[in-house]
């Protein structure tokens, strides 16, 4: 087997080179990057994905329909942590792929003050008023009940899942995706134990999956802590960071804390515009009933799990591209972020077809009424069908967050979303589409923004925009 496994990668390599996709070798780096975090995405979707089958099976469709309604609001801390993490991964990869190790490790202890800034009001929010936030978007009451409990009980791994973000996205940075996947996934099944062991084997239900999150979570902190201060982890296969978190100071460094938020703050927006997109679409399927806020959670977590290839193309795109332009290597760069693109397309598509054959047996496994097991398979093709525009929109989006250029993906985020996607999803509450407005929707929200990606990076101005970060930029 260990020698089949280098003929086969020579094989795919030779081939995506000969169909003109992407070179070999740059396949090659690419991969030892991205699989990794491949398996770290997957594993983090499945969390939520299968916490929503447990529930559904335990608790019935309230209770997914409750659940629905708080992971939207969980989305939002993810999107949130992915964003500001956006600009420690870019100061990380050009200032380690510049040799200056000591300006990563700053950037990195920053962003773990900025996280924790962010996080502790947002834990607040969530254990204050957990039943205003659900009943915003127009929960029943069944529904109201286990979304709010999720949501309190979910609040302390707040502060976990920014700070895992941050360590996860230095650890790309520098091009080791292996630690931070053994943490992710080992995470990821203790999840599901716990959850599972709590929603069938004590009836907490939502109460369940959200404490199994928020001690998961805390377990994966703890993990990649360990690393992050530099400490090795012996015989594991896991590395510690090579730009450890800073402990005895300095803390704050003018010129680097301001491009870190001037970076950090317009990812922040593109990704929170991803996510909170879902508030008004859960309303407007609250409209339809609880059947329909299930299925359209059902489509939106099937995505998520498609979705995973781009938590591995997406950052490698980001690490490789901020790499060679921090070592002043532009034409590299770009034929990295052009690979990247064409293969994520491959690959989307390939899954894409898999999930259209298999759209229903999927939907059953989370709802098992026979017209509700068909609502939800329409939606599981139509999230697998859009997935495609994710694939596009997460791969350029990548190499141009490698170059720091993150003004122009946010009001591409801005535009797929509120221009496009959100009037289209209201059409079906005023004429004869009905539900098809929320399809349409899912389908628009990812093709526009992955168009504009797509054509800003074809522009080439990216590069431009990266000379303003480079190690050579600091005036110090």
């Amino acid at each position: 087997m260990s020698e089949l496994q280098p003929a086969a990668v020579a094989f795919v390599a030779g081939l995506l080179e000969r169909c003109g996709i992407i070179d070999a070798e740059r396949f090659r780096s690419t991969m030892a990057l991205a699989w990794p975090r491949i398996v770290t995405g997957f594993a983090i979707m499945s969390k939520q994905t299968a916490d929503l089958a447990m529930v559904g099976m335990a608790v019935g469709t309230a209770g997914t329909a409750g659940l629905a309604f708080a992971l939207g609001y969980w989305q939002i801390v993810t999107l949130l942590g992915l964003g500001l993490a956006g600009g420690t991964v870019t100061l990380v990869s050009q200032n380690y792929g510049g040799e200056e190790t000591d300006r990563a490790s700053l950037a990195v202890t920053q962003s773990v003050v900025l996280a924790l800034a962010f996080a502790l009001p947002i834990m607040a929010v969530f254990l204050a008023v957990p039943g205003p936030l659900i009943a915003l978007l127009g929960a029943d009451s069944a529904a109201l009940g286990h979304g709010s409990v999720y949501l309190v009980y979910v609040a302390p791994a707040v502060v976990f899942e920014l700070l895992n973000l941050i360590a996860s996205r230095t650890y790309t940075g520098v091009g080791d995706t292996f630690t931070e996947m053994v943490a992710r996934a080992g995470g990821a099944v203790l999840n599901i134990v716990f959850s599972g062991v709590l929603i069938f084997g004590f009836g907490l239900g939502a109460a369940g999956a959200a404490i199994g999150t928020t001690l998961a979570s805390a377990f994966v902190t703890l993990v990649l802590a360990w690393g992050m201060l530099g400490r090795s982890y012996g015989r594991l296969g896991m590395a510690p960071s090579p730009v450890p978190i800073t402990r005895g100071g300095p803390w704050f460094e003018p010129t680097l804390i301001r491009q870190l938020i001037e970076i950090s703050l317009p990812e922040i927006g593109r990704r929170l515009a991803q996510g909170a997109i879902v508030f008004p679409l859960l309303w407007i399927a609250a409209s339809f009933g609880p059947v329909v806020v299930t299925a359209l959670e059902v489509g939106r977590r099937v995505r998520a799990l498609i979705n995973s290839v781009n938590w591995g193309l997406s950052l490698a795109a980001s690490s490789l591209v901020g790499q060679h332009l921090g070592a002043n290597e532009e034409a590299e760069a770009g034929a990295y972020g052009t690979g990247i693109i064409r293969l994520s397309v491959v690959l989307y598509a390939g899954v894409t077809v898999l999930v259209l054959v298999f759209a229903r047996p999927i939907a059953g496994l989370f709802v098992t009424e026979p017209a509700n097991v068909a609502q939800a398979a329409l939606f599981v093709a139509v999230g697998a069908v859009s997935s495609i525009g994710y694939g596009i929109d997460g791969a350029a989006a990548g190499a141009l967050l490698g170059a720091g250029d993150t003004r122009w993906p946010f009001v591409a985020s801005l535009l797929g979303r509120y221009a496009f996607a959100l009037p289209a999803a209201a059409l079906g509450l005023v004429t004869p589409l009905g539900v098809g407005g929320l399809c349409l929707a899912l389908l628009l929200e990812t093709a526009v923004p992955g168009g504009i990606n797509l054509w800003l990076f074809r522009t080439g101005r990216w590069k431009a925009v990266s000379r303003r970060y480079r190690p050579s930029s600091d005036p110090g």
